[in-house]
């Protein structure tokens, strides 16, 4: 029994919500009803039929428990909705009368109605959350496994490194220290990256950050995102800029993040690829950041599904099979998705290819103002 009437309770009222949410729906409970009530009166002094009536508090008790959370205030909607047309909107007005012939089972007729509608949609929005969850709970379990594929190989190579290092280091000569250690530098700074875009794509998708948009010349975004990859990487990178000074609202600590990861993905997926080639312009509305390079270019099966939640690359052609680009990308989609532009990739003519992603740009910033 103690179980059932906890059941009923957060049926009701579903755990959790705070008073503010209580008080929100309670609002818009009254607010819709108030509505029905307005129109209704409406209705009623243009000369329309009473038997519209019963319809407008019907819609009333869908809206609210489409626009609350649990059953209770679809409920109350009801039972308020079918007193409220028995009392104002029904012969003999302005007062309660059940006794003329047909009037209860009108009105039962409207309750049910109305407590069927409102529970279906009650149950429709449950199962949407349901639904949401498991899709949730999905992407969880795909990043755990690729983060763990991710994160082996790599762990693995700096304790081989180290482990060389610490045990037959008296007979290595100097060059050979330097390069596994510079070995162990690039298999640690891979980690911190993984990291970083681990932590943008669960932090985004699960809305726990904000981003802090500030205007910021794209100029700068670009230098300090190539001064970041060439400390590790001697690809050369050219950059091409407007030669006006052009302002993006953006979270220039996200936006950095995903130029150098679509930098990095040249270096480990564009083979063959000799230099990067970065070009801003502005366009009606739009910063259009884009990432080119010499290589062969993405495989045309991998194209549509190049921006999927942790999508391994398809002909991946590292030995230690540890460059999956999935989590970079989903990365970068999601912090673009989170400023309100888009992303997209594509195959050059004259070859090689090339990831685009545009961000908006505020009239007022655009006009100058």
């Amino acid at each position: 029994m103690q179980r059932i009437l906890t059941w009923c309770r957060e049926a009701m009222i579903p755990r959790g919500q705070s008073r503010k949410q209580i008080i929100r729906d309670m609002i818009i409970t009254a607010a819709l009803l108030a509505a029905a009530a307005l129109f209704c009166a409406v209705l009623n002094s243009a000369g329309h039929s009473d038997s519209a009536m019963p319809m407008v508090f019907v819609l009333a008790v869908l809206l609210t428990a489409r626009c609350t959370e649990g059953y209770l205030y679809g409920i109350l909607a009801s039972i308020m909705s079918v007193f409220g047309v028995n009392f104002a909107f029904t012969y003999p007005y302005f007062e309660f009368n059940f006794s003329i012939t047909g009037y209860p089972l009108t009105f039962l007729t409207m309750f049910a109605v109305s407590m069927v509608v409102g529970m279906l949609t009650e149950q429709v929005k449950r199962q949407g959350r349901i639904e949401a969850e498991i899709e949730r709970e999905k992407m969880k379990a795909n990043l755990l496994r690729s983060v763990s594929h991710d994160l082996r190989t790599p762990l693995t190579s700096i304790i081989g490194s180290s482990t060389v290092l610490l045990e037959h280091g008296k007979s290595l000569d100097e060059d050979e220290k330097t390069e596994m250690l510079e070995h162990v530098r690039e298999e640690a700074q891979w980690l911190v990256r993984l990291v970083e875009n681990i932590l943008s794509v669960t932090r985004i998708q699960s809305n726990e950050v904000r981003l802090k948009k500030e205007p910021e010349a794209a100029e700068e975004i670009a230098s300090e995102a190539v001064a970041k990859f060439r400390a590790n990487r001697k690809m050369p990178v050219r950059v091409h800029v407007p030669d006006e000074l052009l302002m993006v609202p953006m979270d220039a600590t996200l936006i950095e993040q995903v130029m150098v990861n679509l930098m990095e993905n040249v270096v480990n997926h564009a083979v063959g690829a000799t230099e990067i080639e970065i070009r801003i312009v502005r366009e009606k509305g739009v910063a259009r950041f884009s990432v080119k390079d010499d290589g062969p270019g993405f495989d045309e099966a991998v194209l549509p599904k190049l921006f999927d939640d942790l999508f391994p690359h398809a002909q991946e052609k590292n030995a230690d099979g540890r460059r999956n680009m999935g989590i970079g990308l989903s990365a970068c989609m999601s912090i673009v998705k989170a400023h309100g532009g888009t992303m997209y990739a594509e195959n050059l003519p004259e070859g090689g290819a090339c990831v685009r992603f545009e961000l908006p740009i505020e009239e007022d910033m655009e006009n100058g103002g």
